[in-house]
């Protein structure tokens, strides 16, 4: 994980449509964060984007 970033904008798959049960996105140019759209103000998680693509992969211990 990485260091929280600062000012962000958060979004959610536009196939959730009104749910609040949702993972919300964060991306920047070298990161991506994850956090529950039902706590937005809770527990945020931050990745680089080579572990992102890794987890997406299902590679999540770079084997």
């Amino acid at each position: 994980m990485t260091p929280t970033p600062g000012n962000r904008t958060w979004f959610k798959s536009s196939r959730s449509a009104q749910a609040n049960e949702c993972v919300e996105v964060y991306l920047d140019d070298d990161r991506v964060g994850v956090r529950d759209s039902k706590t937005p103000g809770g527990p945020e998680l931050f990745f680089t984007g080579e572990q992102w693509d890794r987890s997406l992969a299902g590679d999540v211990w770079g084997r």
